[in-house]
């Protein structure tokens, strides 16, 4: 009898160790993982879906990562793919309207010294972040990862599934495209 306790007190140890884990890992990883989604599907509920789905995907799996950034690479990934997943369906085929109001806001963490300067930034942000949603899909993905999500082409090519050579060559459209949109809408040069 004492073995048989044991042995479950052993197997919820186990499982609380698990979860504790897993939710280290969505404490970590949501935050980049939404804002992946919600850059490729420009919806706040979809984008949640799909984070969600990743989580779900992760514990069904139960992979063992070789390391952090293995693991990172693996739940993008798997987000990209979840995007890929919404864009199929016809609901989604039909509709490409963002709400206004709808874009990510900053964390507060990053709020600049002066309230005018913080408010100067986050218009120019909030601008410059709706000229990327502006950009044709294959463009905002590598763009967003590229400078947002600090990724080496290399990277983006392992995440994708593209050549490195395709990543630059989208790379470097995707900044001519959003110049371009940042110099007629905005005036910026």
């Amino acid at each position: 009898m004492a073995e048989k306790r044991n042995g479950r007190e052993e197997v919820s140890v186990s499982q609380a160790a698990y979860m504790e884990a897993l939710q280290e890992k969505i404490n970590n990883y949501s935050n980049l993982l939404y804002r992946i989604a919600f850059l490729q599907l420009k919806n706040n509920q979809d984008a949640e879906d799909v984070v969600q789905e990743t989580f779900y995907q992760l514990v069904k799996c139960r992979k063992e990562f070789e390391t952090p950034e293995h693991e990172k690479a693996w739940l993008i990934k798997v987000t990209l793919n979840g995007c890929r997943k919404v864009w199929r369906s016809a609901w989604y085929r039909h509709t490409d309207i963002v709400p206004a109001g709808e874009l990510p806001e900053r964390s507060q963490g990053e709020a600049v010294g002066a309230m005018e300067a913080d408010v100067l930034e986050k218009e120019r942000n909030r601008e410059i972040m709706e000229a990327v949603l502006k950009l044709p899909r294959r463009y905002r993905e590598v763009i967003h990862l590229f400078y947002f999500q600090q990724m080496s082409v290399k990277e983006i090519g392992a995440v994708t599934g593209r050549k490195e050579s395709t990543i630059t060559s989208q790379l470097t459209r995707g900044r001519e495209l959003l110049k371009k949109n940042l110099r007629e809408e905005y005036r910026y040069e």
